[in-house]
């Protein structure tokens, strides 16, 4: 059974979230005038991204579960769009456990979608942010047992952290807590694929009061250092898939990376 979602912010309608513009992106219609203002300006290409970055989570989630990880922390969750990452790993492994963590309270309204897990697993949310790490353990621990490999899911979120608040520093501070035979399963948006597009997304989102902080190749390898990337490694979100079904692959501007914690 789930536990409570911690309920203690409340929903900001005049400035543009990050989670409710990918909503957006998406074709969701939970967000606000705020949200597809910035949607709006962004070159069609932010959708392609979007809808790529999703599927590129579908396949790393099963992926996982098949490889029996069954117990899963899932930071940015974003607003929910089915399937979520519970059901495709539930599917699989009836008994898997999912946290999910999300910094915007209208996530928070769809929580109980979020929650309905299989009678055999759970699901819990939390209502953190990813800059304070330690919180988001202290209350997973709770449901997930960190003596047991878990999956780190950190899906188009660690862009939204630009380096003056060390993006890296706080991946390593999460991934220190796992133990080994555990998973981070990471994307990221490039700087250096489609560098016009890149500054193109960049500005409008600043427009909208959110900082971003694209990054190159190098950058983004960072975030796995002494870790072992499953193959093929470190990719673009339409190239990973281990069984090498996507074929042939479409352009894509998102770099996304598993690797296993040793």
């Amino acid at each position: 059974m789930p536990t409570e979602p911690q309920r203690f912010s409340e929903i900001v309608t005049d400035r543009a979230h990050p989670a409710r513009v990918y909503d957006w992106l998406l074709g969701g219609k939970d967000n606000y005038p705020v949200d597809e203002a910035v949607g709006e300006q962004l070159p069609p290409e932010a959708k392609d991204a979007a809808r790529q970055n999703r599927q590129f989570m579908h396949r790393a989630a099963a992926w996982l579960a098949a490889q029996g990880i069954d117990q899963f922390l899932d930071i940015g969750t974003g607003i929910p769009t089915e399937p979520n990452l519970h059901q495709i790993v539930q599917d699989i492994v009836p008994t898997a456990k999912v946290v999910y963590t999300d910094n915007d309270p209208i996530v928070l309204r769809h929580a109980e979608a979020l929650l309905i897990s299989r009678a055999e697993g759970v699901t819990d949310y939390i209502e953190a942010d990813v800059r304070q790490p330690a919180g988001i353990v202290e209350h997973a621990r709770h449901t997930l047992d960190f003596d047991r490999p878990i999956a780190l899911s950190l899906i188009a979120l660690m862009h939204f952290i630009p380096d003056e608040q060390d993006a890296h520093a706080i991946v390593r501070a999460l991934v220190a807590t796992l133990p080994p035979g555990s998973y981070l399963v990471l994307s990221h948006a490039a700087s250096d694929l489609y560098p016009e597009l890149s500054a193109q997304v960049t500005a409008e989102y600043a427009k909208g009061g959110i900082k971003l902080g694209f990054r190159t190749r190098a950058e983004v390898e960072r975030f796995f250092d002494g870790l072992d990337l499953v193959e093929p490694g470190l990719v673009t979100a339409t190239q990973w898939d281990p069984s090498g079904a996507v074929e042939p692959a479409e352009g894509s501007g998102i770099y996304v990376g598993v690797a296993r914690i040793r």
